[in-house]
């Protein structure tokens, strides 16, 4: 497949330097700092609220927390790490939730009232916040999907406002009592995200259920959370999503992305199995089999296979991607990857982004590497990347120096990237 993107920049002393945007960072205000943004009717619940509101985060509580919330801070952070623009999806706990937005579903009525509000608070501020560094973040916004209509409203202020890292698409876990995502009553949030050019996210950790607290829960967590986060693609495909509304761009974000090929080779056996199984039993007038009953009318309210959708509609926001997904990059699709930081999460790459990416793409023809570390998400998310190679000429990393394997893992480094036996290659 063609690669795409930008090839960087010449810096000051002459060498070649990428430019590199990291499709996956997180941020959000400090919690009294969303009292501002929120309506006015709200402040009195905020209040009482945030007086006894114990933040299960130790990294939101610790002195580096401002790294959420400190523009300065993080664009000196970013520069030092390479990275020239970021998208931002949040981390922080938004008013009226009692842990991390990504995981909490409304469970009431009334709880629905009163975490939109927070959501809308953190919308509000990320504009803000994006707006102090123009042309260098793409803020991700949020919605809840318990009211569909009222979701469309907030996607239209949200683009208006500036906020072109498109929507953040919370999960459906099982319990959650919400319609699963393969449903058309979601049709309107598709259509407005195709109509106004964002992509919609879908980003790990924000589909699982809750697992209690058993010793082994933690492990199953890791075992299943990336699963669950996966079924977006399906269901929006088997779902028809793509073929009513054929400009929707969706965005999987930090669940690798080695997963990819097999999955699609898996989606396509089904696809062509069951369409094939109803057509016959059509074609042949006779009774249906329990097969083609599985495929009536799934060509039709599909239209293109799954191979064709990701080919057309589809992107990993591959963060920290490792060397033994690298070799797969053809059958992913190169012009689909977006390296991503992290940051400033542990396992992110930060501060050695650097070495991150040297060991994933140490070899890679030039091209390609300018592409999945940048190319591919100033188009996905509308940089503009005449502005940006001026600044990596200044702080971007160097054709030479990512060409250059790495030797040995950083000391210190945290990220799973490094981590013995998180990779085929083995130090």
């Amino acid at each position: 497949m063609t690669s795409t993107g930008s090839m960087g920049s010449v810096g000051s002393d002459g060498a070649d330097r990428y430019t590199v945007i990291s499709a996956d960072c997180h941020a959000g205000a400090d919690l009294l700092d969303y009292r501002p943004y929120l309506e006015k009717r709200y402040h009195d619940d905020f209040d009482a609220w945030a007086a006894t509101y114990v933040n299960p985060y130790e990294d939101l509580v610790a002195d580096t927390a401002d790294k959420n919330w400190n523009s300065e801070r993080r664009i000196a952070e970013l520069e030092q790490d390479g990275i020239v623009a970021e998208v931002v999806f949040p981390n922080t706990i938004p008013p009226f939730f009692p842990s991390g937005s990504l995981m909490a579903p409304a469970p009431t009525p009334e709880e629905f009232r009163r975490r939109w509000a927070g959501l809308r608070a953190h919308n509000r501020w990320l504009a803000d916040f994006c707006a102090a560094a123009p042309g260098r973040r793409a803020g991700v916004f949020q919605i809840l999907l318990n009211d569909v209509q009222e979701a469309v409203q907030e996607i239209r202020w949200a683009v208006g406002a500036g906020l072109r890292g498109g929507l953040l698409l919370p999960g459906t876990p099982p319990g959650s009592g919400l319609p699963e995502l393969y449903s058309s009553t979601y049709d309107p949030i598709w259509a407005v995200c195709a109509e106004l050019g964002v992509p919609v996210n879908h980003h790990a950790g924000s589909a699982s259920p809750p697992l209690g607290d058993e010793p082994a829960a933690r492990a199953v967590y890791m075992v299943e959370t990336t699963w669950f986060s996966h079924r977006a693609l399906w269901h929006l495909i088997f779902g028809g999503a793509f073929r009513r509304h054929p400009d929707l761009k969706l965005v999987l974000t930090e669940q690798g992305s080695g997963w990819i090929p097999g999955v699609l080779d898996m989606l396509d056996y089904y696809h062509g199995r069951l369409v094939a199984a109803a057509t016959k039993a059509s074609a042949a007038s006779t009774a249906s089999t329990a097969e083609s009953k599985f495929g009536a009318g799934l060509a039709t309210s599909m239209g293109k296979g799954p191979s064709e959708v990701w080919r057309d509609n589809c992107f990993v926001g591959a963060s920290f991607m490792r060397p033994h997904e690298v070799p797969l990059r053809d059958r992913i699709g190169i012009e689909k990857i977006m390296w991503g930081s992290d940051y400033p999460h542990d396992e992110g790459t930060y501060p050695y982004s650097r070495e991150g990416l040297r060991f994933a793409y140490a070899r890679v023809p030039r091209d390609e590497v300018a592409a999945m570390v940048g190319g591919n998400a100033a188009r996905v998310y509308g940089f503009d990347l005449d502005a940006l190679d001026p600044i990596a000429a200044k702080v971007g990393p160097t054709v030479t120096e990512i060409a250059e394997p790495l030797a040995e893992p950083p000391a210190g480094a945290t990220s799973p990237v490094f981590a013995r036996g998180a990779s085929v290659r083995v130090w």
